[in-house]
């Protein structure tokens, strides 16, 4: 008598992971959506509102009206405002993972303040006006800003904890603001061209600046994107890591080498725009998990709806003028980060 062979059963995780999937195609389709209506309300709405048809029209190339041509001026400004919201909650998003810190943000970091520092004594004691200069200067001064911080929260019994690594970013950021606005205010000119700069807005947006910045985005958001199993296995624990063959140090080093180059390139195009690469991540962690190699493209798109929609609502709310894109984030990502503290139940040392 034969027995027959019992029938081949799914692994016990195979329904999970195919629930995983099914939740992260119908979350990617969304938030293309949600980026894609923020776009097109980008073009429509401003100091002077236009119709659905004239927006569609200037993406498809036309200017033959004068609506059309004011939706093609906003092209530049949507697209400034894509990148740098991309840029911006990429580079949080690396933060996060190579500190381990659910605090981890280029703004609370003092990152910004870094890049807008170098920027601000480039132009105002060397002359510099070379978009690639400025964009060079300011990857330096966030690279600068970003270790030390965290040399300085590292210090003392339980190294980088997060609440030294916040408190240290915090005092950072507002020695080097400080900084700033000593450099600028007994120099009238450079303050007054570079005061919109300082809050933080896609407002100046150029299709010359982008197109430098473009290479330097891209190649900032590949080595993120790369170094997505390693951030992973980092997760884990050092140990653990180390035991999964992956090199923490070279990790740590390659990721933020990405992150910096992102924060500093964003920064010197826009300015300063803060809690961006906060809320972002956290929020894309809800949706498709902890994967990085998931989590990074995510962030890259959720951030760069969010920044759009915030610009946007900046011209509609007190149109004929405008509320700039970094006074609007402070506003979302304050009570934020007051969530994440009391959600992380961080403690003091």
């Amino acid at each position: 008598m034969t027995v027959a062979a019992p029938a081949a059963t799914a692994p016990p995780n195979a329904e999970h992971l195919r629930h995983w999937a099914v939740r992260r195609f119908s979350y990617l389709l969304l938030l293309i959506a949600l980026l894609v209506v923020a776009c097109v309300c980008s073009m429509m709405f401003g100091v002077r509102s236009i119709e659905l048809s004239d927006a569609v029209a200037a993406l498809l190339g036309h200017a033959d009206t004068t609506e059309q041509a004011a939706a093609t001026a906003r092209i530049p400004r949507t697209v400034l405002g894509f990148a740098v919201g991309a840029a911006l909650a990429v580079s949080g998003t690396a933060m996060q993972a190579v500190t381990r810190n659910p605090l981890a943000d280029p703004g609370i970091f003092g990152v910004l303040s870094g890049a807008s520092l170098a920027v601000v004594i480039g132009i105002a004691f060397f002359g510099m006006t070379n978009p690639v200069a400025t964009m060079v200067v300011a990857v330096i001064g966030a690279a600068a800003a970003a270790v030390f911080v965290y040399t300085v929260g590292s210090l003392g019994r339980g190294g980088a904890t997060p609440l030294k690594l916040a408190l240290a970013g915090a005092a950072t950021s507002a020695a080097l603001s400080a900084l700033v606005s000593a450099v600028l205010l007994p120099r009238i000119d450079v303050m007054d061209s570079f005061r919109h700069w300082q809050i933080g807005g896609v407002s100046g947006a150029n299709w010359d600046r982008l197109s430098l910045a473009a290479p330097l985005l891209i190649i900032g958001g590949l080595i993120c994107w790369l170094s997505a199993r390693g951030m992973n296995a980092l997760a884990l624990g050092d140990e653990m890591a180390t035991g999964l063959g992956e090199s923490v140090l070279r990790t740590r080093l390659v990721a933020s080498l990405g992150a910096v180059l992102l924060c500093g390139v964003a920064t010197a195009l826009a300015g300063p725009i803060g809690f961006v690469g906060l809320i972002v991540p956290h929020l894309c962690r809800l949706l498709v998990g902890t994967d990085h190699r998931w989590l990074i493209p995510f962030s890259a798109l959720a951030g760069a709806a969010l920044i759009i929609y915030a610009d946007t609502l900046g011209r509609v709310l007190t149109r004929p003028s405008e509320i700039a894109v970094g006074i609007i984030m402070p506003l979302l990502g304050a009570p934020f980060f007051i969530w994440i503290v009391r959600r992380q139940k961080v403690r003091e040392l």
